[in-house]
């Protein structure tokens, strides 16, 4: 094996590990009772500005230097990419929609809300399909380059813990105790380094998986995330939104000095 591909899996393989341990913070910090779901709408309103913008600044055109200048009979290059975007929006909106009850991201939910077990196991399930694309994302890049690889890992840690934080309170409000609302969050994290697993073996089909990615990121973002932070009252919130996306053009601009 390539001594630069062996480097890129063993830096893809840590960097899915910390998010995976990011999971199991956010998850302890429920079954702890540490720490309010208050601090966690900052994480949400960056990671939503920073996500939307990896997704369409970075994610997106790389997806179609990749495929440049490959097409087919009915599309050309850059068409199949943004149906492959398309494609990865609406693999998780099918999921989250058909598979998983609505939930709310950092969200402390009431027992009443949840009255069957298997609500809860079916958010899990919706959940662990997020994170396995997000180890998907974080391989598919660094596949690219170290640079785009770490960019990602950046938008996807920043909503890791607050998704922990949300299986937990879930696990609990359905009855299921501490013990299942540490191991729901360390579920989540074991799908990330599934995703990264996979991604290397099927390396070669990255041309495809970026841009599938790239559609749940923006999913993530825009349909999950942002409506968060929607909820929130009071503008300061919101403009951290502005701040995540400020973030990843000040990273640009230091990269490209």
């Amino acid at each position: 094996m390539h001594s630069l591909e062996t480097h890129r899996i063993v830096l893809a393989m840590l960097l899915a590990l910390t998010a995976a341990l990011a999971n199991v913070a956010g998850g302890s910090l429920v079954a702890r009772r540490v720490w309010s779901r208050h601090y966690l709408k900052y994480f949400i309103a960056l990671g939503a500005g920073f996500m939307l913008a990896t997704a369409m600044l970075e994610m997106i055109p790389e997806s179609v230097r990749l495929r440049a200048p490959a097409g087919s009979v009915f599309f050309d290059s850059s068409e199949i990419v943004f149906l492959l975007v398309l494609g990865g929006y609406f693999l998780v909106h099918f999921f989250e929609h058909a598979l998983a009850p609505h939930f709310h991201f950092g969200e402390e939910t009431h027992r009443e809300e949840i009255s069957h077990a298997h609500a809860s196991s079916a958010a899990l399930l919706g959940l662990a399909i997020h994170s396995f694309f997000d180890g998907v994302a974080i391989a598919s890049g660094l596949l690219v380059s170290a640079w785009l690889g770490g960019v990602i890992f950046m938008a996807i840690i920043l909503h890791k813990m607050p998704e922990g934080f949300t299986v937990a309170s879930l696990m609990i409000a359905s009855g299921r105790g501490r013990a299942a609302a540490l191991l729901s969050s360390a579920i989540l994290g074991a799908a990330t380094l599934l995703g990264v697993g996979l991604m290397f073996v099927l390396h070669r089909t990255v041309a495809d998986a970026l841009p599938v990615t790239a559609g749940v990121t923006l999913y993530v973002a825009a349909s999950d995330l942002i409506p968060e932070v929607n909820r929130e009252p009071g503008v300061w919130v919101a403009v951290l939104v502005f701040l995540g996306v400020a973030m990843l053009l000040a990273l640009k601009a230091l990269a490209n000095a």
